[in-house]
């Protein structure tokens, strides 16, 4: 029993996917569930909370102790765009435990010397993200302005339930945005998750501030996934 207990958990976390060992400390008896299990079991709202946390632990439910075991992957920080928010945020988010990937094709901005100790690929997005594809431990933020580089990732980030999908631009480059993606099949419902203007509303205006407004709400997300807040469009500042 535990052989394949131990094949499936392995199986789960080679896949990215968060999964819980849940054992009954009275009984010794062990079960597996994913996050997608785990949202019809008895133990629901308190393995969900460890999912959160990342935090295993014992729960009580209906006077028996169960130790919860979770295994969640590391969460990503996917950036579009080496500009100057990106050098900014990159170093913020892999001290918040993210790991952290650029991705930029114009070798012009992604330079080595300018974001010594992240991962960086001068490439376009599509030729990365087919071999390194979104999950929904996976915050994306683009921040390019140029749609031939953000509209990819921003729909795939969507595609994905990525826990975070964030991006610059103003009302009008927004709006010129979401009809892009609409015509490309994205429902209104899967548009509305992305985070326009981006980030926390700290009055940030320099591209540190706006790093730190965006990893704030990216945590938000990761942590409190139920918030909810309505799409409010308004002009933020330029990269």
């Amino acid at each position: 029993m535990y052989g394949a207990l131990l094949n499936a958990l392995n199986a789960a976390r080679a896949k990215r996917d968060a999964v819980a060992v849940v054992t009954d400390l009275a009984m010794g008896e062990k079960r597996l569930l994913t996050r997608v299990d785990a949202m019809s079991d008895p133990l629901a709202d308190a393995i969900g909370a460890r999912f959160l946390s990342g935090k295993s632990g014992v729960v009580t439910h209906n006077d028996a102790e169960h130790f919860v075991q979770v295994y969640v992957p590391p969460a990503r920080f996917v950036i579009i765009g080496a500009v100057h928010i990106s050098q900014a945020l990159a170093p913020m988010a892999r001290a918040c435990d993210f790991d952290v990937t650029i991705i930029d094709p114009r070798t012009a901005f992604a330079t080595e010397d300018r974001f010594d100790g992240t991962v960086l690929h001068a490439e376009w997005p599509e030729q990365i993200l087919k071999d390194q594809p979104l999950d929904a431990y996976t915050a994306l933020v683009a921040v390019t302005h140029d749609p031939k580089i953000d509209d990819l990732p921003l729909q795939a980030a969507l595609e994905a339930e990525c826990f975070y999908v964030g991006a610059l631009g103003s009302r009008k480059t927004h709006a010129k945005r979401l009809d892009r993606l609409h015509g490309n099949g994205l429902s209104v419902e899967q548009t509305d998750r992305i985070a326009a203007p981006i980030g926390l509303d700290i009055g940030a205006a320099t591209p540190s501030e706006i790093a730190v407004a965006v990893l704030a709400q990216a945590i938000e997300a990761r942590r409190r996934p139920d918030t909810k807040k309505p799409v409010v469009i308004t002009e933020t500042a330029a990269a």
